[in-house]
């Protein structure tokens, strides 16, 4: 990572430590892979419910003049834009850089953000943005620079975190201010009034924003080859390939990690039921892949909270079938919490262990009114799991008997449901879980490292999870 780079200084600020700061988690991006991905983040901005300020570095200005074009219409919807990238003959000229909120910033040979590609997206309803560093050539290895432009990697991450895309852009602006202090000026200023709107603007539909970046990698999946089953010989397609999945699955974590962000009396719930499903995994004896794909559905939970979504069936409320009686039961892409999820094949087990969350033991529940068995193992313990975390998130807050522990309170309202709405061996189990945190044992709660997204790969999530009479 280069000294002095934008990069590098967010990485500093973000050390171990720092107070109110959390370390960031970086990853390596092939090219293909953040092409697609500015590209789904940009034209969101077409869509965006206010005008953004936008911050971009090219490396270099026949980068710039590639993506120009676009950049125009871009602008259009922009409040401001402005270009980082090494001066190239032509670029300055170009018609887009001629217009009155675009600005262009020559970067000096010996500037390493000249090194850096970078995308700020900061507005009221809509932030995101990709700071990546591209490696240098020992970092390589013995493979050596690759011969193929898109097979070029990129160190860094991405993010939808406003607060975080704010940071960054005051950094931008603090390496712009040397060298034309005006334009520093006005987007310190623009940034300000940013921060002001965004206490009170609704955002932008993250689903619709999500599913967009998706569907852009994916169409990137096509262009070169289906390598979707991982062969044990990597090959440059077969890596290319990987590292578009991990990012579709890093969207959908980061999606989740906003969700949680938004809750401020539970901020932690999805990484706390991702443990305590893990945990309640390892007591039932759970092979390797199936709690690997527990945790990802106790990450991934609150995306889809069909309490909370309309249905497509019957136009609110809890999702239902129309006939209750039918034998056969509509396709489960019909309920809406978690077709955001299905957009990604590979994820069609943890949309379903979603969806199937609000089924009942006894089979009064939603929306396939499943019974005993029939319900997936995995929604059976992620339901009960998550009705525990809710009420022991309660019962922390309330403390109203100091002599009975939190944890205590939530297992017993879960036991008073068990036969009905929870499965009854389960629920042992969790009493076991709870016997252990009285015992002293206690359960490490972490967020997930999002730009290594694909610890998933070998974990079955493309099964299908249902009887066979139901379809998914």
């Amino acid at each position: 990572m280069l000294e002095g780079s934008i990069l590098y200084q967010l990485k500093l600020a973000h050390q171990p430590g720092q107070v109110g700061k959390r370390p960031l988690n970086f990853g390596v991006y092939y090219k293909n892979t953040l092409v697609a991905l500015c590209h789904a983040l940009e034209d969101c901005i077409l869509d965006s419910q206010s005008q953004p300020l936008v911050i971009t570095a090219f490396q270099r200005g026949k980068w710039y003049l590639e993506e120009a074009d676009r950049y125009a219409e871009l602008a259009a919807k922009s409040q401001q834009v402005v270009i980082m990238a090494a001066p190239d003959a032509g670029f300055q000229e170009h018609p887009t850089s001629q217009r009155e909120n675009v600005e262009i910033v020559s970067l000096k040979p010996s500037d390493p953000v000249g090194q850096e590609w970078h995308l700020m997206i900061l507005a009221p309803t809509y932030s995101a943005m990709v700071l990546c560093q591209e490696l240098l050539a020992e970092d390589y290895g013995i493979q050596g620079i690759p011969t193929q432009d898109l097979e070029r990697k990129f160190y860094g991450f991405w993010t939808f975190e406003a607060n975080l895309v704010q940071e960054t852009v005051e950094l931008a602006i603090a390496h712009l201010q040397p060298d034309n202090s005006a334009l520093a000026s006005r987007l310190t200023a623009q940034v300000a009034a940013i921060e002001q709107a965004r206490m009170t603007a609704q955002p932008d539909d993250m689903g619709a924003i999500v599913g967009r970046i998706v569907d852009y990698l994916q169409t990137t999946h096509h262009d070169v080859g289906d390598h979707s089953t991982f062969s044990p010989v990597p090959t440059h397609a077969a890596n290319l390939d990987t590292n578009l999945m991990s990012n579709e699955v890093q969207a959908f974590l980061r999606m989740a990690q906003l969700t949680d962000q938004a809750d401020q009396l539970n901020p932690n719930a999805a990484a706390e039921v991702a443990a305590l499903a893990e945990a309640m995994g390892q007591l039932l004896d759970l092979p390797v892949w199936q709690l690997n794909r527990l945790r990802l559905a106790g990450l991934l939970h609150r995306l889809a909270p069909l309490q909370q979504t309309e249905s497509a069936l019957t136009g609110s409320g809890v999702a239902r079938y129309a006939d209750s009686t039918t034998t056969i039961a509509p396709s489960c892409p019909l309920i809406p919490g978690a077709q955001v999820l299905r957009t990604m094949p590979q994820l069609r087990a943890i949309a379903t262990i979603i969806t199937h969350l609000p089924e009942n033991w006894d089979g009064s529940g939603q929306p396939g009114q499943l019974a005993g068995d029939e319900i997936p193992l995995e929604s059976r313990i992620l339901g009960l799991v998550l009705e525990f975390q809710q009420h022991l998130s309660i019962a922390r807050q309330a403390a109203i008997d100091e002599s009975t522990p939190p944890a205590l309170v939530a297992l017993q309202a879960c036991q008073q449901a068990q036969n009905q709405r929870w499965d009854p061996k389960l629920v042992e189990t969790l009493a076991l879980l709870v016997g252990g945190f009285q015992e002293g044992l206690s359960l490490p709660v972490s967020l997930p490292k999002i730009s290594a997204g694909l610890w998933l790969v070998d974990s079955h999530c493309a099964d299908d999870l249902l009887p066979e009479h139901f379809h998914s």
